[in-house]
């Protein structure tokens, strides 16, 4: 921890994390990264992060250790109506104050329950209990009223449910307008791009100078299941000139990668297909092997996706392949069901079963067994089926000629384990639809 210079100006912050689950690694800490983040946007210095178990002791001392520290103490978690939740009187304690009903938020409870059509249980009374002398912060999508308080003359703490989507709605509407920071501090202002199908060796060569160690913005690369992320960092003096450099570091980026970005931030690539898919008003119908309808499950995670996507076949047998979608047995044991003409012919049968705009089709060796010399496991071929049209012809009327249907195919190898080979086999499937939408040739 930084110890806090009543002499400097910048405003300093640290981060508890309240809970057994996140001490025992059984749940990822993502609220900690995100405020840093947000409070990065006006200049506010974190100082720390801790994470805290729900004890009683152990949140006092956290609080108590950080007080003086800082200017800040954010805290999320254990703030519920069960036994183990005991952020509020933790807080209580430290402050030296008893507990104290808020009968608004008390009647607020009670309508969220009676909405529900059940009564509110005894327990979750407690969630109105705020200490004496604190103000009480609005939870728009929850149960668990927020608390604004002070532990010194000049330590404010800000306690907030530890479920993201309500501790995020909360600090952004709520908290984050709130903090007064000094204009002497730096702004912070970030954004993520996202890309798959190359390395992040490879991207960094295209990218050349802008990956600079000196460079501000600073670019540097992360990578989460097979995805490269480009993270954009600008420091500057004021929120107008990061917003400026930021934007133009980020068309740099652009330029330098071209179409190989799928998306930004929050955005994943499901979502970009998807969005694909709906604004040309195309559907799409999928027929799996290897992925075991894990191409199906991403696409299906997006809300709404019932407006593109149509049906899925997982025919994980040759003989489901033959039963289920019409796949000739000459053509299974001729070239082995990991094949290009394996997995034309299941999109094919795909597209023309499911009356849809385009059929992918997935067939490999996810391991650990099964491999052999020539097909070795991580060897996956994918099939796009599409509409039978003439170059530069547009969608016209051959769209809807579902007998008949162009066909790419790709053989690729994904070295790792199972379930790296049958995560890496969906997104090429989803990046060869999206480079088809954008109507750009596959390159890699």
């Amino acid at each position: 921890m930084f110890p806090r210079n009543s002499f400097n100006p910048v405003k300093r912050a640290i981060i508890l994390s309240v809970g057994d689950e996140l001490v025992l690694g059984q749940t990822v800490d993502t609220n900690s990264a995100w405020i840093s983040a947000q409070l990065a946007t006006v200049g506010c210095a974190v100082a720390a992060h801790a994470t805290v178990p729900d004890d009683l002791r152990a949140i006092e001392e956290a609080i108590l250790q950080s007080r003086d520290r800082c200017d800040y103490i954010i805290v999320s978690g254990g703030i519920g109506p069960t036994e183990d939740d005991l952020t509020r009187q933790a807080l209580a304690a430290v402050m030296n104050v008893p507990l104290e009903m808020d009968h608004a938020w008390l009647k607020q409870l009670d309508e969220f329950f009676v909405k529900r059509g059940r009564p509110m249980p005894e327990r979750n009374k407690i969630q109105a209990m705020i200490p004496k002398g604190a103000a009480r912060i609005w939870n728009t999508c929850g149960t668990a009223a927020g608390i604004d308080a002070y532990v010194s003359d000049a330590c404010r703490v800000i306690v907030m449910p530890g479920v993201p989507k309500e501790m995020r709605e909360m600090f952004t509407r709520s908290v984050l307008p709130t903090l007064v920071v000094s204009s002497s501090g730096e702004v912070i202002l970030s954004r993520t791009l996202h890309t798959f199908g190359l390395g992040e060796s490879a991207v960094a060569e295209k990218l050349g100078d802008l990956m600079r160690r000196d460079r501000n913005p600073s670019v540097g690369t992360t990578v989460a299941n097979g995805i490269v992320s480009l993270r954009v960092n600008a420091r500057f003096g004021s929120k107008d000139e990061a917003q400026k450099q930021l934007d133009e570091t980020t068309e740099l980026c652009r330029a330098a990668l071209g179409e190989l970005i799928f998306g930004q931030d929050d955005e994943t690539l499901q979502q970009v297909v998807g969005q694909l898919l709906k604004s040309s008003d195309r559907t799409v119908a999928t027929a799996e092997s290897c992925t075991g309808g894990l191409l199906s499950k991403m696409l299906t995670d997006v809300s709404g996706s019932s407006d593109y996507f149509q049906t899925g076949w997982i025919t994980y047998s040759n003989q489901a392949k033959y039963e289920r979608l019409g796949v000739s047995m000459e053509i299974i044991n001729t070239y082995g069901a990991v094949s290009e003409p394996v997995v034309k012919a299941m999109s094919k049968h795909a597209r023309r079963l499911a009356k849809s705009d385009f059929a992918l089709a997935v067939s490999g060796v996810a391991g650990p067994t099964g491999g052999t010399p020539s097909k070795p496991v991580g060897t996956v071929c994918i099939a796009l089926a599409f509409p039978p049209l003439p170059r530069g012809e547009g969608w016209g009327e051959g769209a809807r000629d579902y007998q008949n249907s162009q066909i790419l195919a790709r053989t690729f190898n994904f070295p790792g384990d199972r379930e790296w080979v049958r995560d890496r086999s969906a997104k090429m499937a989803l990046t060869m639809l999206r480079y088809h939408l954008l109507g750009k040739p596959l390159p890699l």
